[in-house]
């Protein structure tokens, strides 16, 4: 099989793993809430930055895509 079609046929069930685990763990982890999260809130406007979710997010990416690499 060519290697694009299996890179795709990958990414695709990445992403609706991580969905599906997003909608499950999304009610006990709390990401997008997490203190540090900028918010703005004025008259008709809101800015929602969360600056700390992506941090966690991607120590947690880098994490695994380390032990990925460790135990290769």
């Amino acid at each position: 099989m060519n290697p694009v079609a299996k890179l795709l046929i990958f990414l695709g069930i990445t992403l609706i793993v991580v969905g599906f685990l997003w909608q499950i763990g999304g009610r006990y982890l709390h990401l997008g809430r997490l203190p540090g999260d900028i918010l703005v809130e004025k008259e008709n406007v809101r800015f929602y930055f969360p600056i700390v979710t992506c941090i966690v997010i991607s120590v947690i990416v880098s994490l695994i895509l380390y032990l990925i690499r460790l135990f290769r």
